[in-house]
């Protein structure tokens, strides 16, 4: 969705009947209107009426919804239909773009008009009965009270079909709009910039730099009734036909405001609004406007790293707070939250006269007043704006500033913050350029190298440095317990940690992707290099999973030091290509084999593959791909293993095997001569005979190899000390696991070698290729048409997942992996 522009009519209505309309009867065509929907007649049924619920007009090129509508309305008029069946509840219209509904009531007077010639053609748009009723249809659609024409994109799939499930119901008078709620209003937010935002008369440029934004606008027509916002505390407010904004009072008490109005006569306006019902529930009200700074642009999203912490994840820290400075905690310490956004962080917190909270955004400061004007359990006094990273500490408010300067109050005193998670480091070219740029990056960037462009990392070392002793409480990335980046900050950063946890980032508003967010308790007065502790971990629905040990990794040898090693001075007789990116779980896809000949792509390691390191990239490729990428594993880091996998042979044709029929193992034929192919012409049925049989010589032992140090066959039997040169011809021995996989692949090629006008040399990939097609995006399809191949990858995909499972233990076994 949407549907091509080049899609036919017949197939247009076809395709909008099955995806959206199946559940109806959309079979029948009544007289020349293009499209009914009714309910299905039950089986076994006699005394059942047909009651429709929609007629339609449809176009396959985009259309005007006002011509579309005219056009139907001429159709019914003139053939008399209303007179004949019972009209439905709606009459509708749609292209390959959108669909649009309006009640019959609405409009059925227009067929009733006197000295109405009904006798027109309804396809002529230039007839002077075509633009009479048009005109008529205009005002109804356009100008009437309540605006009741209902239109949807095809894309956004989801409320069209929500609004067909609540109104396409037989009996039912009344249209039910879509409710929002604090679930969904960031949804339809962003539905609201596509669709109104465009026809608001404002330099959104200059709105911005006086801190006003699309959101406010949205966050005006969202708590309002009849087009009257109900807050008059709003940074932006909507008055009928127009907003207003900049509102304050002058020196002399009176109030003024800006006004901006609408470039489409409020048209795109009242059209979205008769989708959505507003207001939302006023329970709802302090919840949305404290949510507010997630309705900013994405530019100046990013630019901040801001986000919203969930409730759930609240209140879990302040338990955890609780169970390390005791019950009575919130009136023995005082709290400060210096990154506070609008003050959410600090819900469920009691004393109030112990609470501070500062943030960057003077709009967010007068949200967290409304919300104090509103309940909410926190000083005017105490919350106000502070830019942590440059401003200095003589900005404070007095009594914060006298807890800051006292050493005693300071171990009184707990940080508490989740501050912004964004990158920039413009000298080495990474992250969002400028972002870093504060004078606390400069004031500390010697110490820290790296680690001083992430924002997150300049927050905790001001705090670490400049106040020292307090305890502090923050939600961040695991990057400060394990990335190898922030290793100097762990040098710096000698705090003891008392207790934490880690939860799925997902779970986090504008954060995307698998991998934690921990939330930590540190004591500042205790000195102590991190090296390893376990975390409670949660699920994202707030229930405890386990304890996982969290390393740091400091002074360790990583996997990619270990494939380096293995790989210098191999002949340049080279068979393929291994993409090593990092060292983390994190960049398991962009681990892959592929061709020689190949365009690299810039960054990550790259190793050439030949005789000489093939079991060492094999070993490589597996190890990093045979465990699954997940949020919990996401920082754990592959390092130098100890040498006992040296001498266990079944790993290593387990390995072998693992990576022969991996996805990732991306050898394209059209690159060159496939040395990957597994078996041999007569066991696949080939009409042809392979260019290469490197790989099944390989695992016959029929090809010499010259072992460098370390060797990858010990043997024990020579004295040997398994580092020196060594030659050695010996077939692979595969296990009962990895013959399964053999097995099942077998059944793939000689499959595919079947086929008419097959590529003799083809490798795994050219097989999925061939099967499963691209897209239009020219990404390969996940699925073919053929429904024996379907059979065939599957039986496939399960025998390497037990061969994964078997070779898991190994890893940790071997010390690729700590557990």
């Amino acid at each position: 969705m949407p549907y091509s522009p080049k899609i036919r009519e017949e197939e247009l209505k076809n395709r909008v009947a099955a995806d959206f309309f199946a559940k109806y009867d959309c079979a029948e065509i009544i007289r020349d209107i293009d499209f009914a929907v009714k309910l299905k007649r039950p089986a076994n049924t006699i005394n059942f009426n047909d009651e429709y619920l929609l007629w339609a007009e449809a176009k396959a090129a985009i259309s005007d919804i006002l011509l579309m509508l005219t056009q139907l309305v001429l159709t019914i008029g003139k053939a008399r239909t209303f007179n004949k069946i019972l009209p439905p509840k709606f009459l509708g219209c749609f292209d390959c773009e959108k669909i649009a509904f309006i009640p019959y009531a609405d409009i059925q007077d227009v067929f009733h008009q006197n000295d109405f010639n009904w006798n027109v053609a309804p396809s002529n748009h230039n007839s002077r009965e075509f633009k009479q009723i048009c005109s008529q249809i205009d005002k109804i659609i356009n100008n009437g009270e309540p605006h009741r024409t209902y239109c949807f994109k095809f894309s956004d799939e989801n409320s069209l079909k929500l609004f067909i499930l609540k109104n396409f119901l037989i009996g039912k008078n009344d249209v039910s709009k879509i409710k929002i709620d604090k679930n969904n209003f960031i949804s339809v937010y962003s539905k609201w910039l596509e669709a109104v935002k465009p026809t608001i008369s404002v330099n959104w440029d200059a709105a911005k730099k006086k801190g006003i934004l699309s959101g406010h606008f949205y966050i005006a027509d969202l708590i309002s009734e009849k087009n009257i916002s109900l807050k008059e505390s709003l940074m932006v407010v909507l008055r009928a036909t127009r907003y207003e904004m900049n509102r304050h009072k002058d020196e002399f008490g009176a109030f003024s405001s800006s006004e901006v109005s609408f470039n489409d006569k409020q048209r795109a306006h009242n059209a979205f609004w008769a989708i959505y019902e507003r207001p939302p529930k006023e329970d709802y009200w302090d919840y949305i406007i404290e949510r507010q700074d997630l309705l900013v642009p994405q530019d100046v999203r990013e630019r901040k790293g801001s986000f919203f912490t969930p409730q759930i994840w609240v209140e879990l820290s302040q338990k955890y707070i609780a169970d390390v400075l005791g019950e009575n905690w919130q009136d023995e310490y005082y709290v400060w939250d210096c990154a506070a956004g609008t003050g959410n962080l600090l819900a469920g917190l009691t004393n109030k006269y112990n609470i501070w909270a500062s943030t960057l955004d003077k709009a967010d400061v007068d949200v967290m007043h409304d919300r104090i004007e509103n309940g909410a359990n926190l000083l005017k006094e105490h919350c106000f704006q502070f830019d942590f990273l440059n401003d200095d500490f003589d900005k404070l408010p007095q009594g914060l500033r006298k807890i800051i300067d006292d050493p005693k109050k300071r171990k009184k005193l707990v940080v508490y913050i989740n501050p912004p998670y964004v990158e920039g480091d413009a000298r080495i070219g990474k992250g969002r350029t400028g972002t870093q740029i504060s004078k606390i990056h400069d004031k500390y960037k010697n110490d820290l190298g790296k680690a001083s462009s992430e924002l997150f990392v300049q927050f905790f070392v001001r705090i670490y440095g400049e106040i020292s002793g307090c305890m502090f409480a923050n939600f961040s990335t695991l990057k400060i317990l394990s990335a190898p980046n922030l290793l100097d900050f762990r040098k710096f950063f000698l705090a003891k940690l008392k207790k934490y946890f880690i939860v799925p980032a997902y779970t986090f508003d504008n954060v995307i992707g698998q991998f934690p967010i921990g939330f930590f308790i540190w004591d500042t007065s205790n000195r102590e290099q991190f090296k390893q502790e376990f975390a409670d971990v949660y699920e994202d629905e707030g229930n405890y999973i386990c304890k996982k040990c969290i390393f740091s990794y400091d002074g360790s040898k990583y996997i990619s030091d270990w494939l380096e090693e293995h790989s210098r001075n191999i002949s340049k007789n080279y068979i393929g290509h291994l993409a090593s990116v990092g060292n983390d779980f994190q960049n398991q896809n962009a681990i892959f084999i592929d061709d020689v000949d190949k365009k690299r792509k810039k960054g990550g390691r790259h190793t050439m593959i030949s005789k000489e390191n093939l079991i060492i990239s094999l070993v490589y490729f597996s190890v990093r791909k045979c465990i699954e990428h997940s949020w919990i594993n996401h920082n754990d880091q592959f390092l130098y293993p100890n040498n006992s996998w040296e001498n266990d042979r079944e790993f290593q044709s387990d390995c072998v095997a693992y990576a022969l029929f991996h996805r990732h193992n991306s050898i394209q034929s059209k690159h060159g001569i496939n040395h990957w192919i597994p078996f041999i012409e007569w066991d696949v049925g080939a009409h042809d005979k392979f260019d290469s049989h490197f790989m099944t010589d390989f695992i016959e032992g029929k090809i010499e190899l010259m072992l460098r140090e370390p060797s990858i066959f010990y043997n024990a039997g020579t004295g040997g000390t398994g580092r020196m040169p060594y030659k050695e011809k010996k077939a692979l021995k595969f296990s009962k696991t990895a013959k399964n996989v053999f097995k099942a692949g077998l059944e793939l090629w000689k499959y595919y070698h079947a086929q008419p006008k097959c590529n003799v040399n083809a490798s795994l990939y050219d097989i999925r290729e061939h099967f499963q097609g691209r897209n239009a995006q020219g990404k390969m399809n996940n699925k073919s048409d053929d429904e024996k191949y379907n059979e065939l990858i599957g039986d496939l995909r399960s025998a390497l997942k037990e061969l994964a499972q078997k070779i898991e233990p190994k890893v940790y076994e071997y010390g690729f992996l700590r557990g």
